[in-house]
C-alpha cells in the first residue's frame, strides 16, 4: 500500500522536488570521456575536465608530449579561483592571468597545503617526493625542502602593499585598509578568494579601477615569485 501526502501545493510540489533532485544529480554527472571509474558525486562541486599529458622519450634523443590518462581517458579536477577568473571574462578579452602566473599560484597553494599536512598521521606525500626509501629521514628532508621553498617564495613577494590608503584622517579614509601583496596572494591562492572578496574584506568598493589594480598587483606578485623582476604599480586612494 502506498501513502500519498498531499500538501497545499498538491502534486506540483512533488514534481518540483523531483526536478530539483534531477538538477543536483546532473551537476555531479561525470562526462563519458572520463569513463566510469570516477563516481558520480553531486557534492564534488564545480570541476574541470582535462587530459593528463606527460613528456616522454621517443627514439634515441627525442621527446614527445603524450596522453597518460587511465585507459586513455580524460580526468577531472575541482575548479579553483583561477578557473573562475578565466570563466568570468567576457567576449574576447584576454585572460586575467598568464598560464605561468596561474601555475605559480597553484604551485604555491600546493606547497603550503602539503606542508600544513606534514604532521598528519600516515602522510607520505613528502617522502614520495624525495625519491628516497620512505624512511623518516627522507620524510623530514622533504618537509624541510618544502618549508625552505615556501620561505623563498614569500621573500620574493615582499612586504609591500598592493593597494595602499592615503595617510588622511580616518573620517575621510572610511573603513578601507591597505592590502599587502602577501595577504593578496594568500587570500587568492590559498583561501580561494576572488579579487572582489579581497577588496570587500579590506573595505574597498568594487569597481573597475580597484579590480584592475588588485589584478595587476596579483600578476606582479606571481611573476616575482617566479623569479621575474617586476615593478608593480601601487594604487593609492
Amino acid at each position: 500500500m502506498s501513502v500519498v501526502v498531499v500538501g497545499s501545493n498538491g502534486v506540483a510540489r512533488l514534481l518540483k522536488e523531483a526536478e530539483r533532485f534531477a538538477l543536483v544529480k546532473a551537476r555531479g554527472k561525470v562526462p563519458e570521456a572520463c569513463g566510469d571509474a570516477i563516481p558520480q558525486a553531486p557534492a564534488r562541486g564545480p570541476f574541470q575536465v582535462f587530459r593528463p599529458m606527460e613528456l616522454r622519450p621517443v627514439g634515441a634523443d627525442g621527446y614527445e608530449v603524450q596522453p597518460v590518462g587511465y585507459r586513455g581517458r580524460s580526468a577531472i579536477r575541482n575548479s579553483d579561483v583561477f578557473d573562475l577568473m578565466a570563466a568570468a571574462r567576457r567576449g574576447n578579452r584576454p585572460a586575467p592571468l598568464t598560464p605561468g602566473q596561474v601555475s605559480m599560484g597553484r604551485h604555491y597553494r600546493d606547497l603550503v597545503e602539503r606542508h600544513a599536512c606534514a604532521g598528519l598521521k600516515c602522510s607520505s606525500v613528502e617522502s614520495l617526493r624525495s625519491g628516497g626509501t620512505g624512511s623518516g629521514g627522507d620524510f623530514m628532508d622533504a618537509v624541510l625542502r618544502d618549508r625552505e621553498e615556501i620561505d623563498r617564495l614569500r621573500r620574493r613577494i615582499g612586504t609591500g602593499c598592493a593597494i595602499e590608503v592615503r595617510r588622511v584622517r580616518p573620517s575621510r579614509r572610511g573603513s578601507r585598509i591597505s592590502i599587502t601583496s602577501r595577504r593578496l596572494v594568500d587570500m587568492v591562492c590559498i583561501e580561494d578568494k576572488s579579487l572582489r572578496d579581497v577588496l570587500q574584506a579590506h573595505g574597498w568598493s568594487v569597481y573597475g579601477d580597484t579590480v584592475k589594480a588588485v589584478r595587476m598587483a596579483l600578476a606582479g606578485a606571481l611573476d616575482a615569485m617566479s623569479g621575474q623582476v617586476c615593478h608593480g604599480t601601487i594604487l593609492t586612494l
